[in-house]
Order: structure tokens, then C-alpha cells, then sequence
């Protein structure tokens, strides 16, 4: 076995441990969203603050790729995630909604780790009708090396491209907690 399948593997093992994915029950209708979002537990994390974000390549379903370490310039806010993970799939409107309110301020990047990429990816974002999220895909779960596995996970990086916070796990993107410490590190 390849050493690149070996990990491919290990990634994968690691993305279905991180995610509380739930029962196994069908696709979770809107009511219930709802009260799944109670269950988002995740933290602000600052002991990571400084690093720098690392220079991978995403794509999106069309073929562009976009070097997330040629960001810099403007603040980024990078969520990963999949449309296998619930608390992901709750935290995508809250997270359409903060790229709403923040404008040209921030930039929410969403990058999917779904191992079959567009196929999930496209059907998903055509149903949600998000209004600034794009697809971006990580097929290959460079990031989700990169970050440890846990789904979801969203980093906050400042406009010189340094870390200012992480969340692993969902997160309350509506909360006025978030909002201000967003704000804050903006501010900076």
C-alpha cells in the first residue's frame, strides 16, 4: 500500500471520529437542525494564535484552485467541514450569515472535506442556496491533516495571515460571543 493511500486512510478514520455525526437516520430535515443546534459545544481556542495559515491548495467543483496561503491582505475565516457531519452542516447558514454581516471585512472560506468531493459538495450547496459561501473541496484531506482531524473546525486568521483563534467542533457562529470576538480581532 502507497504511503499516500496509508494516510488518505489514517485522514479518513480521523474525519469520522472527530464528527458527532449523529444516528443513522435519513437526511435531517429543517425543524431538526434546529434542535441540533443546541447540541454545539465547540470553544474558542486561542492557544494556536501566531501560527501561520498553511500555503494548501483547495479547488472548487469547476477545476480553479485557490492557495489559501496567498490570502493574506484581508482576514480569513476558514471552516472545514462535510455534508456527513452534522454540527458542520448546522454551522453552514450561521456561517453564510456572518460573511453576510462582515462583508468585504472578512472572508469565510469553507472547504469541504468530503472524500468524494463535487458529488456531495455541489447537490448540497444547490439545496441551501447560500448566498456567499463557495464549494471550495479538499479531496485528498490535506487540511484535515493539517488541523487534526476534527470536524468541524474553523480558524480565524488576521489579515498577515497569522492565527488569531480555532474552534473544534460546532460552534455558535450566531452568538454575540462570536461576533465580538471576531470583531475584536479585527479591530487589531
Amino acid at each position: 500500500m502507497s504511503l499516500r493511500l496509508s494516510l488518505t486512510c489514517l485522514a479518513s478514520a480521523l474525519l469520522l471520529a472527530g464528527c458527532d455525526r449523529g444516528a443513522d437516520d435519513a437526511a435531517q430535515q429543517q425543524g431538526e437542525l434546529a434542535a441540533e443546534k443546541q447540541a454545539l459545544s465547540g470553544e474558542i481556542d486561542r492557544s494556536f494564535a501566531g501560527e501561520l495559515m498553511p500555503a494548501v491548495n483547495v479547488s472548487d467543483p469547476a477545476g480553479n484552485t485557490l492557495n489559501l496561503g496567498a490570502l493574506q491582505g484581508q482576514p480569513v475565516l476558514l471552516n472545514l467541514w462535510a455534508t456527513w457531519c452534522a454540527p458542520c452542516v448546522v454551522e453552514m447558514p450561521m456561517l453564510d450569515n456572518l460573511a453576510d454581516e462582515f462583508g468585504d471585512r472578512l472572508r469565510v472560506i469553507t472547504v469541504s472535506e468530503d472524500m468524494q468531493g463535487a458529488k456531495r459538495v455541489e447537490p448540497f450547496f444547490a439545496q441551501n442556496k447560500f448566498r456567499n459561501l463557495e464549494p471550495w473541496l479538499d479531496p485528498d484531506n490535506d487540511l484535515g491533516f493539517a488541523y487534526g482531524g476534527v470536524m468541524p473546525t474553523t480558524i480565524l486568521y488576521d489579515a498577515n495571515g497569522q492565527e488569531v483563534f480555532r474552534v473544534a467542533g460546532g460552534y455558535h457562529w450566531d452568538s454575540e460571543e462570536a461576533r465580538a470576538a471576531i470583531e475584536e480581532a479585527l479591530g487589531k
